[in-house]
């Protein structure tokens, strides 16, 4: 048997058709008991069967292997907890033939957020357990002994076994039900072939809201008893969004209902089970009264991700987990189309910039992976559920549906989805169905995005009625790596009518912008990457940049341009490739900007650079703080504090952050009018001073001028966390607390986070630390890292706690801390978070290195900070 010992997968004696499953959780002792028969066929002579279980008692006695001619007992049955295999071994060789593997066992109802587990809930003040599934990336196996790898497809009939007043819910619907005493007996239609890690069983007490659509799929929202109102939102969108993929996919949704279901304790933000979503509460609930635009627009894209996975990743599977990008990137990707078409007002392809941007972020560091990451063993799958495989991922099928056009992407992919249709594909089998498609090179054009990590920044200088090219890969370290890219370039001249495209294949080029009829002269503009649908930086020359920012100006850039002019510049700064002055500089030419998504990233840059500066030059820290006040002033006055009748959607999310950011820097007035309308929300929390949008704004405000010696803040604070059941209440709460300037107060949030006030699921929210607690945070991470470690430690929460307190500082000293502090504590799971986290520090440590020896820095802050507008 320890032949199989350290194997990462498993060997291909046998292959599961059907898994007949009947499991009896008790809810109040935590434990679940339980059958499966497996039908399967032995493909190979063997005396071994092995498959995946994980803490499982399994009775021996019970496991046999059934055919049509023999019953075969078997002689000795092992679970290999470190590798997470049960090996089961027969006295004679079994033939090769259908057969029945019949195993009874037993398991525990955890509290890791993974597998069957036990997520609580009050009714009535009364604390009550709901068990819930959660199988992806690869833990069904801690439900019930199975193949628990992608491709291994079957059949699954369930049948529960629970208390008779409980709703018992899983991906299909009631085909019977009996009653058995106290208990019921549930069973469940067959399920269409699908993979284990789709799997779902939730078993509570729920109130739901039901609608269906128009070709009678009925759909309901379960949320916990008395949250029903706060579900009609996401079954509005959920409706609609099915109907919507049906016609974009070319193929119906394949199940005969869809449940959603809000889950108190809920490790991702939700989980694609074949007919049976699972969510948080923050990503499924809306309260009229209490929710924000933000939070509207979370669970609408949300919702749209995860019904996109019911064809995306349910029909159509991946193959290995190699290929998970397939699945999360495609998913994200088209969750803005179905945004797009029902909220067309919500601009949502400007906000796709937002995950772009992440990716970017992300895959600038040379601990990055390709979107194509070779996956060795199960326990390597959490780390990769990351910017990489959701937003690069999304972004580079952004930029080649752009390329081949939206109709011949469409048409492409529902051939795709329909060759594939339950079964597994790889991605070059996506390609492959859009090169048919469109007559396209996609397979050569997008290895070298999918195969490689990192990309390209495009450098373009105009010189002699020429415009030149190269490309290099970009890293934000500032080091130059040897990756070359088939780039999808875009460019447009003094006007979006002058527009040009071509593959860029080589390392450099040229084109006569002649044929484009451009004048140059200072203020000459040429955009490339027009829209930002290429996954792409671009550093232009000094006249360029000049051109690029009288167009901003002057209001000849349409918003997606106008952010990526700023992102790039930002990039490019931080890898000192240009001055912190040429950013500021051109920071400035924003200052009467109003759109959303563009504001929202300059706000982020502005966070970024106030920290780097405390560090490098702590002396010109007030200015460049007033630079960003000024900056802000504009649209904070535009927009003032209370929402106007018949205002945006954008314009409401837009409030919050204006307000938030300038409660950050420290503004005056802003803090004492947050502090006036928090107040008056204490004492009246019916009070039209608070409304949602405003609420982070003014819970950041407060907490600046929170201190040891002035508390009463703080302690009204955490009594609205205490007094609500919102959720989205609770986390906006936690993620503003943090932001105290005052190290003491910062380390009260930080204990107060472990506490069991705080779900565990929620936790890492209170790590957002202002600049002035970084230190008191890194202090309390070491202290408390067994048990941090233990708590979090099994699931993909655990690598939040690193980076959050990590990312931050900015010296060698401090990486040589850090890391030797992990030498002797790091495992597998945050291994490659730690090497990234440390990789920022690094970053930062040079770019305060660069700052510092800046010349004309001071002049530069201190001209644009008393500038007068």
């Amino acid at each position: 048997m320890d032949q199989f010992k350290g194997q990462a997968r498993l060997p291909k004696f046998a292959a599961p058709k059907q898994y007949d499953i009947h499991l009896k959780p008790d809810l109040s002792a935590c434990t679940f008991s339980g059958t499966v028969s497996i039908h399967l066929d032995i493909v190979s002579t063997t005396k071994f069967i092995v498959l995946n279980a994980a803490d499982l008692s399994v009775n021996s006695n019970s496991v046999s292997l059934k055919t049509s001619s023999k019953v075969f007992q078997a002689v000795k049955v092992e679970l290999f907890e470190a590798d997470e295999i049960l090996v089961v071994e027969f006295g004679e060789t079994l033939p090769i033939q259908s057969g029945i593997l019949g195993i009874e066992f037993d398991g525990i109802l955890n509290d890791k957020m993974k597998g069957f587990y036990k997520s609580s809930y009050e009714i009535d003040g009364e604390k009550k357990n709901m068990g819930v599934t959660q199988f992806e990336p690869a833990d069904a196996r801690r439900c019930f002994p199975c193949w628990d790898e992608p491709a291994c497809k079957a059949k699954f009939k369930i049948t529960l076994e629970v208390l008779t007043e409980l709703v018992a819910l899983s991906n299909m619907p009631v085909v019977e039900e009996k009653v058995n005493g106290p208990l019921k007996i549930v069973s469940y239609q067959e399920t269409p072939i699908m993979s284990t890690y789709l799997v779902a069983v939730v078993v509570g007490l729920f109130d739901y809201v039901e609608d269906h659509t128009s070709d009678g799929i009925k759909v309901r929202v379960y949320c916990q008893v008395g949250k029903a109102d706060q579900g009609k939102f996401a079954l509005h969108v959920a409706v609609k969004t099915l109907e919507l993929y049906k016609d974009y996919f070319s193929v119906q949704y394949p199940l005969p209902k869809l449940d959603m279901i809000a889950i108190p304790d809920f490790a991702a933000g939700a989980m694609e089970n074949y007919g049976l979503v699972t969510y948080r509460e923050t990503a499924l609930l809306f309260d009229d009264k209490h929710s924000a635009a933000s939070n509207k627009q979370r669970v609408c894209t949300v919702v749209a991700h995860e019904l996109a996975h019911q064809w995306f990743g349910n029909l159509v599977t991946m193959e290995w987990w190699t290929d998970l990008w397939l699945n999360e990137g495609f998913a994200t990707w088209v969750s803005y189309l179905a945004a797009d078409s029902l909220f067309p007002g919500w601009k949502i392809w400007t906000q796709f910039l937002d995950e772009t941007t992440a990716g970017l972020r992300l895959d600038g560091l040379e601990e990055s992976h390709p979107i194509e990451v070779e996956i060795n063993h199960a326990s390597e799958i959490d780390e990769i559920f990351d910017a990489i495989s959701y937003r690069k991922g999304a972004s580079v099928i952004r930029m080649l549906q752009s390329y081949l056009g939206a109709e011949s992407f469409q048409r492409s992919l529902a051939a795709y989805i329909k060759k594939y249709a339950y079964s597994n594909a790889k991605t070059e089998d996506l390609w492959a169905a859009l090169e048919e498609g469109s007559g396209e090179p996609v397979n050569k054009l997008m290895n070298s995005w999918t195969r490689q990590m990192g990309y390209p920044v495009v450098s373009v200088k105009l010189k002699d009625h020429k415009l030149e090219f190269e490309q290099s890969q970009f890293f934000s370290s500032g080091s130059r790596g040897d990756g070359q890219w088939i780039v999808p370039i875009t460019l447009c001249c003094g006007s979006y009518d002058a527009h040009k495209s071509f593959l860029l294949q080589s390392k450099s080029e040229s084109l006569d912008v002649k044929e484009f009829g451009l004048v140059e002269n200072r203020n000459t503009w040429v955009k490339l990457n027009v829209n930002q649908t290429g996954f792409y930086r671009v550093k232009y020359d000094d006249d360029l940049a000049a051109g690029l920012r009288y167009a901003i100006e002057k209001k000849r850039l349409n918003e997606m341009d106008r952010f990526g002019v700023l992102d790039d510049a930002f990039a490019l700064c931080m890898a000192r490739h240009q001055p912190l002055t040429s950013l500021l500089t051109l920071m400035n030419a924003y200052r009467e900007e109003l759109e959303y998504t563009v504001l929202s990233n300059l706000i982020a840059i502005s966070y970024k650079i106030i920290r780097i500066a405390a560090d490098a030059t702590p002396e010109l820290l007030e200015s460049i703080n007033q630079i960003f006040v000024n900056l802000f002033q504009f649209s904070a006055e535009k927009l003032g504090w209370d929402p106007k009748q018949g205002e945006s959607h954008l314009d409401a999310m837009l409030r919050g952050e204006i307000l938030t950011a300038l409660a950050e820097f420290g503004h005056g007035p802003t803090l004492d009018e947050a502090n006036r309308r928090f107040f008056a929300f204490v004492d009246d929390r019916n009070t039209p001073l608070l409304p949602p949008d405003i609420r982070k704004a003014a819970y950041v405000g407060v907490m600046q001028r929170v201190s040891t010696s002035n508390r009463s803040g703080y302690e009204s604070l955490l009594r609205v966390y205490r007094e609500t059941d919102l959720s989205q209440e609770k986390t906006r709460i936690l993620g503003s607390l943090a932001s105290c300037p005052d190290p003491n107060i910062v380390l009260e949030v930080l204990n107060f986070v472990l506490t069991p006030e705080v779900r565990s699921q929620d936790a890492v929210f209170g790590l957002a630390v202002s600049k002035e607690g970084r230190e008191t945070a890194w202090i309390w991470l070491r202290e408390k890292w067994d048990y941090i470690s233990k708590t979090w430690g099994s699931g993909f929460l655990i690598t939040r706690f690193v980076s959050a307190v990590v990312s931050p500082f900015a010296s060698s000293d401090k990486a040589a801390e850090i890391s030797e502090f992990f030498a002797t504590r790091s495992v597998s799971s945050i291994a490659r978070t730690l090497k990234q986290s440390l990789e920022r520090v690094s970053i930062n440590a040079k770019w305060v290195e660069s700052i510092q020896n800046e010349k004309h820095l001071a002049e530069v802050v201190s001209e644009l900070a008393h500038r007068k507008y």
